[in-house]
């Protein structure tokens, strides 16, 4: 008597809200999934995370090791792995050779990711593509920063993100003089290597003119894609994070990302940022994310369920071409509620402007009435990790 076929089901790197939205995602239509969750555990708090167990904050060859291990012992054969950081998604594009041996992989080798990976490498890419990006110095001592000729305000950033601090988890520091600049490259230095902190123009404006190139791509042709305005970020004035997303017409970023997608030869998953520079009108690209990004559930609502349309593509089943209408909005209500109040202190926002923003359609980052469990621990996980890393 042949045996049945064991199903295949999908592992999450990461339990934080992205790898929430790849739980239901695929859950939702009974396909199983681990989460192998960090200091974020809310996506195994969803009804479809099957089963969890933790991810070890170790070096990458024990990470790959454990993946390998996991899937020996429990006999997961050509399940898809869903890396949700930027560390998980190096780690598999570092190890991509072993670990497609025995998973399907939904994130790109290591040498197409090292052109979203690093920005240095983006913004060199950019700039042989002509695609317009800020203004960016490598300085690599203080004494190149001391004699740096800028105007401010600029942004310090790390080029890369290897480890969790307070500059990497930050993202980056608004500097608005000479002083604050030689003081806080003094405390970056103390977190990462020299050699990758960054200093960058500062674009004018808030999040409302930043947009993003949202596809599923197979050899940087778009299978599914979108485009996505931030219309509210947190923290309100440099957000690290949307709060408050909606998809729009954008012909202009949509052929950028295109441009760079395909110079990349891109496959899988992508989030192309842009900001749009009011002195020029110009669209300045900001960032590559090559894996899922914070407000990717919007597709769902939008008709391109991206996680589902990426575990077809890697089955080899047919994946239907398709482009979001606009005017479908994503919202985060744990970061995006502080974020409106301070704008209608402001004045950048009315009370009635606020509430009319849920208007439909519109979809809940965390909250869904079939798997109520996240929202209600998603409030107070925040306070926990924002008072735990204080001292970092």
């Amino acid at each position: 008597m042949n045996r049945p076929a064991r199903r295949t089901g999908a592992i999450v790197i990461g339990g934080n809200y992205r790898g929430l939205g790849i739980v239901r995602s695929l859950g939702r239509r009974g396909i199983p999934v681990w989460v192998l969750k960090d200091e974020h555990w809310i996506a195994s708090a969803s009804r479809y995370a099957c089963h969890s167990e933790g991810w070890p904050a170790s070096p990458e060859a024990d990470q790959r090791d454990y993946l390998l291990d996991l899937g020996t012992r429990h006999q997961l054969d050509d399940w898809a792995i869903f890396p949700t950081t930027d560390e998980s998604a190096a780690m598999v594009a570092h190890h991509h050779p072993a670990l497609a041996e025995r998973f399907r992989l939904t994130t790109p080798e290591w040498n197409v990711m090292r052109w979203a990976y690093d920005k240095r490498l983006t913004y060199r890419l950019a700039g042989e593509l002509q695609i317009d990006h800020p203004s960016t110095c490598y300085p690599t001592s203080r004494a190149a920063i001391e004699q740096l000729n800028c105007d401010f305000p600029v942004i310090l950033k790390p080029a890369i993100k290897e480890h969790a601090n307070r500059f990497t988890i930050e993202k980056a520091w608004q500097i608005n003089d000479r002083w604050s600049l030689l003081r806080r490259y003094d405390e970056a230095r103390e977190l990462v290597d020299p050699g990758v902190i960054m200093v960058q123009e500062m674009i004018p404006g808030n999040g409302e003119s930043q947009f993003s190139y949202a596809a599923l791509c197979e050899e940087g042709r778009p299978l599914a894609s979108l485009v996505a305005r931030r219309a509210r970020q947190y923290p309100l004035d440099f957000g690290r994070a949307s709060t408050y997303v909606e998809t729009v017409e954008q012909p202009d970023v949509e052929r950028l990302a295109q441009r760079l997608l395909a110079a990349m030869a891109y496959t899988g998953l992508v989030e192309v940022e842009f900001k749009r520079d009011p002195r020029d009108g110009r669209f300045k690209l900001l960032d590559i994310n090559a894996r899922v990004w914070g407000w990717h559930t919007l597709g769902r609502r939008a008709g391109l369920d991206f996680p589902y349309l990426t575990w077809r593509f890697i089955k080899g089943d047919p994946v239907p071409g398709t482009r979001a209408s606009p005017g479908v909005r994503w919202v985060r209500l744990a970061t995006d509620f502080p974020s409106a109040m301070l704008a209608i202190r402001k004045g950048g926002l009315t009370p009635r402007g606020y509430l009319r923003s849920f208007r439909r359609p519109l979809e809940f980052a965390i909250f869904a009435v079939d798997d109520p469990l996240p929202a209600l621990i998603d409030g107070p996980w925040l306070a926990y990790l924002g008072w735990k890393r204080r001292d970092l």
